[in-house]
């Protein structure tokens, strides 16, 4: 006979094995929910989601859409001519406008035309040449801004400068309706040089 034997394992009980399966479901279950709220948490961090109220920026967004928006993009980088972005312009009301001049610009905005430092933007997304005239200096921490649908929005050529600790972020893409599916282009304004 073998001085080695092995002995028997003893068999769950009964009542660990039914809890087990439960415990462990649950305990899925729980870690499924706090990563999924930790996500949102981060991601809300990050990205806004907005919804279009009114026509000031027709033809480029309708009301009723939906964009996001992104809210880190001016820590990393600085703001560009020809960016749609969100800004706080009262404590209740977030505005959405195209930048058209950065601290140190010169806006001037005659005949229909809109210049920056001299230089005519080429602006194939306005419903309309502005009907206004007027000459803007941007200030340091300062920007200017208009809405596409020059004639129809209420803007920087009516209320002035949106100091620039107010922006939400920058707008990237029309998610909603599906049908408008769209990124925002940045580039349609010609920069122009200080």
């Amino acid at each position: 006979m073998n001085a080695y034997q092995a002995e028997p394992i003893d068999p769950p009980s009964e009542d660990s094995s039914k809890t087990s399966p439960l415990f462990h479901a649950l305990l899925d279950v729980l870690q499924t929910l706090i990563l999924a709220i930790v996500l949102y948490f981060l991601i809300d961090t990050v990205i806004a989601r907005v919804r279009v109220e009114n026509i000031s920026m027709q033809p480029t967004l309708q009301p009723g859409e939906f964009l996001v928006v992104n809210k880190w993009a001016y820590r990393f980088s600085d703001f560009q001519r020809g960016d749609v972005i969100v800004f706080h312009f009262s404590p209740q009301e977030d505005y959405i406008k195209r930048i058209i001049g950065i601290p140190g610009d010169r806006v001037e905005v005659a005949g229909g035309i809109v210049r920056v430092n001299g230089t005519a933007l080429e602006e194939p997304y306005i419903a309309a040449p502005p009907a206004y005239t007027g000459a803007w200096n941007v200030p340091e921490d300062m920007l200017f801004v208009l809405g596409d649908n020059r004639n129809q929005s209420s803007d920087s050529h009516k209320w002035g400068f949106v100091a620039s600790d107010r922006i939400v972020g920058k707008a990237l893409v029309v998610y909603w309706p599906l049908t408008e599916v769209k990124l925002l282009d940045q580039a349609l304004v010609v920069n122009a040089k200080n």
